[in-house]
């Protein structure tokens, strides 16, 4: 039996809380990391989940957005994308990749983005963005105003 991919609904954030924490561990606990997305889902962010048979919780998880912008027309961008540690090997990510490209497709996007901080700890992220055909199209530049 393979694994199941679906977008999920409002309400179901903590089903992907595990996965997006690893990304995401500065939220500290899967409660306040879900409160987190579904309170983003009134700006457009939505999830898409990977489960492994028999499991409720995702193995794998992308929270993503469907935007329009000057610099990219109408586009999909990934916030996270992110499998649990006990879960990477097994082509999930690579499966969430190919779910938001055909997703970014249906919506009418001309683009998909997403952006990955350049650690050695990413270094297998970029190589599943590399199999993707994605590209380092651009810097990013951030300055903390704390």
């Amino acid at each position: 039996m393979d694994a199941e991919i679906r977008e999920l609904q409002p309400g179901e954030a903590a089903l992907a809380a595990a996965a997006l924490l690893e990304l995401r561990p500065a939220f500290g606990d899967e409660a306040t990391l879900a409160g987190r997305a579904e309170a983003q889902r009134a700006g457009g962010y939505r999830i898409v989940a990977v489960f492994e048979p028999g499991e409720r919780v995702a193995a794998a998880a992308a929270g993503f957005r469907v935007s329009e912008n000057l610099p990219w027309g109408r586009h999909l961008y990934v916030d996270d994308l992110s499998t649990r540690a006990r879960s990477r090997g097994k082509g999930h990510g690579a499966r969430l990749m190919s779910w938001l490209t055909e997703a970014a497709r249906r919506e009418g996007c001309a683009e998909l983005h997403l952006d990955s901080g350049v650690v050695p700890e990413r270094e297998s992220a970029h190589r599943l963005y590399f199999g993707h055909r994605m590209r380092i199209s651009a810097y990013h530049f951030s300055r903390d105003l704390s």
